[in-house]
């Protein structure tokens, strides 16, 4: 089997209807780190209108980050609402939040996009905390991404349920995040939990419980 074989494999599990590229509804994420309030977060993303809505729920505080189309709108600490453009440099940090959730939540899937960059050929088996799995290995060109990205599939039914981050590459950096349960959210299977942890040590972080959606 070659890297692009199983990567077929793998989307034709998690989506088999070919739904993502016209993706749009919303879904709940409670998030639970130790020694913090939990964050509740609701995720909007409509790819055909490039829309996207993070509102926010923490401590009693609320928040919200919104792009459409070219225009981009969020809540300042302050209360204020903050209205610019995509390309301002105020945006920043609300196309940051956009590209992450449409990442994460998009994978496999999103390993299609252009400036991805398969590493090898042929998928590695790698033995992870006792099971073994079939891998991808994954870069991106440098208007994309610095990071090394791995992707573990159940070798059986090809499910996504580990994938793994290094900074640059560089050993001992970045994180690796357990994937396990299943939601079915407008016909795409999207993991369930999602618990991070640092690669060095092994130290856990906190844990995504997607909640649903419509």
């Amino acid at each position: 089997m070659t890297s692009e074989q199983l990567l077929n494999r793998a989307i034709a599990y998690h989506d088999p209807q070919g739904l993502w590229s016209t993706f749009a509804g919303d879904f709940k994420v409670v998030m639970k780190t130790p020694n913090r309030p939990d964050r509740h977060s609701i995720i909007t993303i409509d790819l055909v209108n490039n829309y996207f809505n993070l509102s926010v729920d923490r401590n009693g505080k609320t928040s919200f980050r919104e792009i459409t189309n070219q225009q981009c709108r969020y809540q300042d600490t302050d209360g204020s609402i903050i209205t610019t453009v995509v390309t301002d440099s105020l945006c920043e940090r609300t196309v940051m939040y956009r590209n992450y959730y449409t990442y994460l939540y998009g994978l496999p899937m999103k390993l299609r996009d252009p400036g991805t960059i398969m590493t090898s050929d042929h998928p590695t088996t790698v033995n992870f905390q006792g099971k073994e799995y079939l891998t991808i290995s994954v870069s991106y060109s440098p208007e994309v991404g610095t990071d090394v990205w791995q992707f573990y599939f159940d070798p059986e039914t090809y499910r996504m349920e580990i994938y793994q981050f290094l900074k640059h590459g560089e050993p001992n950096t970045g994180e690796y995040i357990l994937l396990t349960g299943e939601a079915n959210i407008q016909g795409i299977r999207m993991p369930r939990d999602r618990a991070w942890y640092y690669n060095k040590d092994n130290i856990y972080l906190g844990t995504d419980y997607l909640m649903g959606g419509g």
